[in-house]
């Protein structure tokens, strides 16, 4: 008996070490590689929306819409004009707030555009920056995302009342003289942005996962980012 116990120690010992080095070890298809890529999509694309869609997800966070530096130029002669004292600080909530609106409905559209990805180059994205993933799918989808995304940025930027008094606001400022005119979209720009901060947190999901063992909350993503680990 005595012998038989160091015996069973060793060979569970072994057992659980031989478990580890199979994980490490065992072969990934482009397919398994593509999969677990995509989770981390997936997963870093819940999060990103279930943040950045709720109240003061843009507004009050590291990921607020900022005005370009030709609205600035409008809000700052429209400071002395009746109605348009603080015309910055309620286009700036306008924004923001409509940018959190459209979140809402971001994840469809980003999880079908990462389930029609076809990675053929797999392995080099996984073995990549810690971003790899993230930036793959910016570069293969962001024009589709933006096609799908900016229809509805627009409904809600008029569901918050920023496309009128944004307008009303430029026309103003149209009018003192002496001034170049300004172009009223905010549309297009604040549509950027807000896909800038979905991608952002996605890429943040992404750098997690790639670092952090405990992050790797599936089987999958246990297989696959085994890989990519310090030897």
């Amino acid at each position: 008996m005595k012998y038989l116990l160091p015996l069973l120690f060793s060979t569970s010992f072994m057992g659980c070490s031989a478990s580890i080095q199979d994980l490490i070890d065992v072969p990934l298809s482009n397919a398994d590689i593509s999969n677990g890529l995509k989770e981390v999509l997936s997963l870093g694309t819940d999060e990103a929306v279930g943040f950045l869609s709720a109240k003061d997800g843009y507004f009050k966070s590291a990921y607020k819409i900022l005005l370009p530096k030709e609205v600035r130029q409008v809000t700052d002669k429209l400071k002395v004009i009746p109605g348009f004292n603080n015309v910055e600080g309620v286009v700036l909530e306008k924004i923001n707030r409509a940018a959190e609106d459209a979140a809402t409905k971001a994840g469809p559209i980003f999880l079908n555009a990462i389930k029609g990805m076809s990675i053929s180059d797999a392995m080099s994205i996984l073995m990549g920056k810690r971003d790899a993933a993230t930036q793959y799918l910016n570069g293969q989808t962001y024009n589709q995302l933006y096609g799908e995304f900016q229809p509805i940025l627009l409904e809600s930027l008029q569901k918050f009342n920023a496309v009128t008094y944004w307008e009303a606001a430029v026309n103003t400022y149209n009018k003192i003289p002496l001034l170049a005119d300004v172009k009223s979209r905010l549309d297009d720009y604040v549509t950027h942005e807000a896909l800038k901060g979905l991608f952002s947190l996605v890429e943040k999901k992404e750098d997690g996962i790639r670092a952090d063992v405990s992050q790797r909350v599936t089987p999958l993503l246990q297989k696959v980012f085994a890989k990519q680990d310090p030897s």
